[in-house]
């Protein structure tokens, strides 16, 4: 992650958190990475040198109007600067500093099926223990392959209890 995208996050966080409205921005900004990372085109006009940097604020502007003023004022400042291509790692750093002053970290569970409430929970609170947070947001993947059981991936750490895991530890140990 660049130097440059962590500045920047850590301003907007601690603006935020300023003005009660970390959540809010949170959310915004997860939506501005969802934008660009689904409409590929509109993410090479931004980052194009043909674009004029007006017309560009002006976009900018025109798409994120409904968003928060901060967040807007934010992604105007690093197109000005030519850093439309580090929008992503803000993202990454805001929501990082965001969940650890919240305690939070984001893991996705991988399972055959749809995870109840009550599931997620039991989850979390087993989970954030050992990962040393208050809870998790957990993000619940479908995965047919596992045939049963779950595979946890919190950061760069994997907890895997799928029968499908099982089945080749198995298979490796009667092959050799």
């Amino acid at each position: 992650m660049s130097q440059a995208a962590e500045r920047y996050a850590l301003a907007l966080f601690q603006t935020a958190q300023k003005h009660q409205v970390t959540a809010e921005v949170e959310q915004d900004l997860r939506e501005v990475k969802k934008i660009f990372a689904t409409t590929p085109e509109l993410y090479q006009l931004m980052v194009s040198p043909k674009l004029s940097s007006e017309k560009r604020i002006n976009l900018i502007n025109e798409l994120f109007k409904q968003g928060n003023q901060y967040v807007v004022n934010t992604i105007q400042l690093i197109a000005e600067r030519g850093r439309l291509n580090e929008v992503g790692e803000l993202v990454d750093a805001f929501i990082n500093l965001s969940n650890d002053a919240q305690g939070i970290q984001d893991a996705k569970v991988y399972s055959t099926r749809l995870l109840t409430e009550e599931e997620r929970a039991s989850i979390s609170t087993v989970f954030a223990q050992k990962v040393g947070k208050q809870s998790l947001r957990i993000e619940n993947i479908i995965d047919p392959s596992l045939i049963g059981g779950l595979r946890l991936q919190i950061g760069n750490r994997i907890y895997d209890s799928s029968i499908s895991t099982k089945l080749a530890r198995l298979q490796r140990q009667l092959i050799g």
